[in-house]
């Protein structure tokens, strides 16, 4: 498919580029991005959440009373479970939550979220373009050219520009990524892709066969 290559001054240049059928144009595979995604969150979580049980509370072991007589119920410590301070039974101890997939089911999940955004017309092509100097100014004035100041942004670029980085350091709808890091789950967490116009063979190359 071809597309316009816009300018960041939110108007058409003359130029088009053409999007690889086979990235951008692909039946999405909607089990593929959930994993991809259950991946992406499972490798962001810590695992060093840890409950104390019985054998590692502070607390006397002494039995509370008698077993028998007292017309109440047989309680052995004041580290049980039952009683406020002790000990919780089964709780979480610190874990690893990663877990491995094979690169063709990444790579399905990626060209299907990208699909995805050809699909609902959520993927703009950018000239490619930087700044003088860093301003969140010029960053905000170009996203008001195209009319996304409220909206969710992934700025796909070959490298990351010290000065476009810095304009947008302090927007937090606005995240800016390489081509070669991107990932299903920044793809899909985002409202509109914006990619500029060098970063398209960059994503085509990381999905060459």
């Amino acid at each position: 498919m071809e597309v316009e290559v816009y300018s960041v001054k939110g108007t058409k240049t003359s130029r088009k580029v053409k999007l690889d059928d086979a990235i951008f144009g692909i039946e999405p595979n909607d089990h593929a991005i959930y994993l991809d995604v259950k991946q992406f969150m499972a490798n962001q979580r810590q695992g060093t959440h840890s409950s104390l049980e019985k054998s590692t509370i502070s607390g006397s072991t002494k039995k509370l009373h008698r077993q028998k007589g007292t017309g109440g119920s047989r309680k052995g410590s004041i580290k049980s479970p039952l009683f406020r301070g002790g000990a919780r039974v089964f709780g979480p101890h610190p874990r690893d939550y990663s877990f491995k997939l094979n690169k063709k089911l990444k790579k399905l999940a990626r060209i299907s979220a990208l699909s995805y955004k050809a699909k609902e017309n959520n993927l703009t092509v950018l000239e490619d373009f930087t700044f003088d100097v860093p301003k969140t100014r010029n960053f905000i004035e170009m996203l008001k050219n195209f009319k996304l100041e409220d909206t969710k942004i992934l700025l796909v670029v070959p490298e990351i520009d010290p000065n476009v980085s810095l304009s947008s350091r302090n927007l937090k709808r606005v995240k800016i990524i390489r081509a070669a890091d991107l990932n299903t789950y920044e793809i899909l967490d985002a409202s509109r892709l914006l990619i500029m116009e060098s970063s398209v063979k960059d994503i085509e190359k990381v999905h060459e066969n």
